[in-house]
């Protein structure tokens, strides 16, 4: 979630903003000297138009002093104090300051009153401002809705999906709320130009942002810049692909957009109706209505309206790994759960994520895998060894490999990484042995897992600043016999392996990845 996801809050469609504007009381006010007629003590709702249709819609509750404005912003469940506030000649003023990983940054509002409405500039560091209509509402709008009713607890039929880790491309980790109906189709021509599909790689995954309104019957629809979504559904199968969406349990996804709260059953039978083969569902502002403890009834409510759709779709669960999804995911008919809170571009935050997942590996099977999240290589953010790194420790622990990049716009490097057909091979063994990590000294560490055919793979992990030497003993592992066969995966080529103790060099953040095997 970016800053203005943050401040700005969830988008809405024209009849929400028709019916806010309805409800909305009105604040008669003279021409001249409004700040000494005005006070704007009390709640406000913003919309902001985004462009595809949809509004952003935010809080803020101000309380005036004379010509001094305090306050704070709504968001969900957390609020941001307002500083620096002021309302003077019909022109109010005011910063908000954000903490987040970059830094705390002030971002700055601004607006003059028009009639009974404020007309606001929304400005942020280093980009585009946003503009938008503020107008009274009441502390009631800004709450959460109730919680729907639950389902008992019972344990859903495997939907038989995926026996091995899906394979694909996701749209956010590259576009975010830019994907649209073009990047779509594009990314599905590249997937089969590329050379990826035949290397395994057929789901096209959309996230956050495809939301429009809901019909006069509750029907979710496209927003402008999806315009058919069963068009482009038959366009991605036409390429032999598969095509996946994106939801989530509470009234709005983590970008904004109308979410299924409410509208599970109608809105499973939506997407099949439509032609898509997979569903991404984020908690995000479910997390206002209901508690950690009620993630499992949540989805598997979703978990039933899926199995009854009348197609088969995998079924992703997101989210980050709270409630230990991994004990109960496979229940509610999921095939992957989260098990971790966003990645992002950096080698730090890859290292961070994929060594975390050795403790729970012991929960995969065929059908129902963890995932550490989408696959960042060729971003452009890490170094070609971290690279490897990151798909090296993603096959070995048979996580889902969905490629977040432009697919249209590789370099070679990129392409060597994503399809060396080698470690994939690693990622999609069918006996969905779990990984297990050997030993480690300091930053530099070995794992390995049991293959199909009777060979492991050993990865050597060094995750330090520096070239170094690890190895290991072939019995750690599990490796026995006096001749042993072994293959670089990255290198393509054969290895001489002798005696019982392995050392090969490694390089910075860099990786080592062999199949070993009894002549």
């Amino acid at each position: 979630m970016n800053e203005a996801d943050f401040i700005l809050g969830p988008r809405v469609s024209r009849r929400s903003v028709l019916r806010a504007l309805a409800s909305t009381p009105v604040l008669l006010l003279g021409a001249s000297n409004l700040a000494a007629q005005t006070n704007l003590t009390g709640y406000w709702l913003l919309l902001s138009p985004v462009g595809d249709g949809t509004y952003r819609k935010s809080y803020f509750y101000l309380q005036q002093a004379g010509e001094a404005i305090s306050g704070k912003v709504l968001f969900g469940n957390r609020e941001l104090p307002i500083s620096n506030g002021s309302f003077n000649d019909g022109v109010l003023k005011f910063d908000v300051i954000t903490h987040f990983r970059e830094g705390t940054r002030a971002i700055s509002y601004s607006g003059r009153m028009k009639g009974d409405k404020i007309d606001i500039q929304v400005n942020f560091p280093g980009r585009s401002p946003m503009t938008g209509t503020a107008q009274r509402t009441t502390r009631e709008a800004t709450l959460p809705p109730k919680p729907l009713p639950l389902p008992a607890l019972r344990d859903l039929p495997d939907n038989g999906l995926v026996r091995t880790p899906p394979m694909g491309w996701n749209s956010w980790n590259k576009f975010a709320g830019r994907v649209n109906d073009q990047v779509v189709r594009a990314a599905a021509d590249a997937m089969v130009a590329s050379g990826m599909a035949k290397a395994g790689y057929i789901y096209i995954n959309i996230d956050d942002t495809w939301q429009g309104e809901r019909d006069s019957k509750g029907r979710i629809t496209g927003n402008k810049k999806f315009p058919d979504m069963k068009g482009l559904c038959d366009y991605v199968h036409s390429k032999g692909l598969k095509i996946g969406i994106y939801s989530g349990p509470g009234p709005e996804t983590c970008a904004g957009y109308e979410g299924s709260f409410g509208h599970e059953e109608q809105d499973a039978r939506t997407y099949a109706e439509w032609g898509f083969d997979y569903l991404k569902y984020d908690w995000c502002s479910a997390a206002r209505i209901y508690k950690d403890t009620d993630m499992r009834p949540v989805y598997q409510k979703m978990g039933e309206a899926l199995l009854k759709c009348g197609r088969p779709i995998v079924y992703s669960l997101c989210q980050y790994g709270r409630d230990d999804v991994w004990g109960w995911g496979a229940r509610v008919s999921g095939n992957l759960w989260r098990t971790t809170g966003d990645i992002n571009d950096t080698g730090e935050r890859m290292d961070e994520i994929g060594f975390s997942q050795f403790a729970i590996q012991h929960y995969i099977q065929p059908g129902h895998w963890n995932d550490p999240d989408m696959l960042e290589i060729g971003n452009g953010g890490m170094t070609d060894d971290e690279y490897r790194t990151h798909m090296s420790l993603w096959c070995l622990l048979a996580a889902p490999l969905l490629a977040g990049n432009d697919l249209s716009n590789m370099t070679e490097d990129t392409r060597s990484i994503l399809m060396n057909h080698e470690v994939i091979a690693i990622d999609q063994d069918p006996a969905a042995n779990p990984a297990q990590l050997v030993t480690y000294v300091g930053k530099l560490m070995v794992a390995y897992r049991k293959l199909h055919d009777g060979s492991t793979a050993v990865a050597f992990f060094n995750r330090t600043e520096k070239e170094d030497e690890i190895g290991v003993e072939w019995s750690a592992v599990g490796i026995e016999g006096k001749e042993l066969q072994a293959r670089d995966l990255w290198k393509h080529e054969a290895v001489t392996v002798s005696g019982h103790y392995y050392p090969t060099k490694v390089p910075a953040h860099g990786v080592v990845m062999l199949k070993v095997k009894a002549a």
